[in-house]
C-alpha cells in the first residue's frame, strides 16, 4: 500500500536502516515494525544490542522518568538531575 502525496506522484521506501533501535524510537519498536509493515516497509537494524527483559525495562523506565521529569522541571535544572539519578539509585538496589 503506498503512499500518495499531493502532488500525484508516489513515495516507496522498503527499507529503514538503523544503526541502534533507540536511535529510531526509545521504546515502542515492535508497534513501529507493524504500522511500517502496512506500507510495506521494514525496519533493519545494524547493530544488536543483546539485552535481558529486565535491562529493557529498566531502561525504559528511565526514559520515561527522564522525559516527564524534563518536562516538568526543564532539562538544565538541578531537580531535573536529581530525579533521574534518584530513579537510577533505586533501580539498582
Amino acid at each position: 500500500m503506498p503512499l500518495a502525496f499531493r502532488h500525484g506522484f508516489e513515495r516507496r521506501i522498503s527499507n529503514v536502516i538503523v544503526a541502534y533501535e533507540d536511535r529510531l524510537t526509545r521504546f515502542g519498536i515492535e508497534t513501529l515494525r507493524r504500522v511500517f509493515s502496512v506500507f510495506g516497509t521494514e525496519i533493519e537494524v545494524i547493530n544488536h544490542e543483546e539485552e535481558t527483559l529486565q535491562e529493557e525495562l529498566v531502561e525504559d523506565l528511565i526514559t520515561i522518568v527522564s522525559h516527564f521529569a524534563g518536562r516538568l522541571y526543564g532539562l538544565r535544572s538541578h531537580r531535573y538531575k536529581k530525579v533521574v539519578e534518584g530513579v537510577r539509585k533505586l533501580i539498582a538496589e
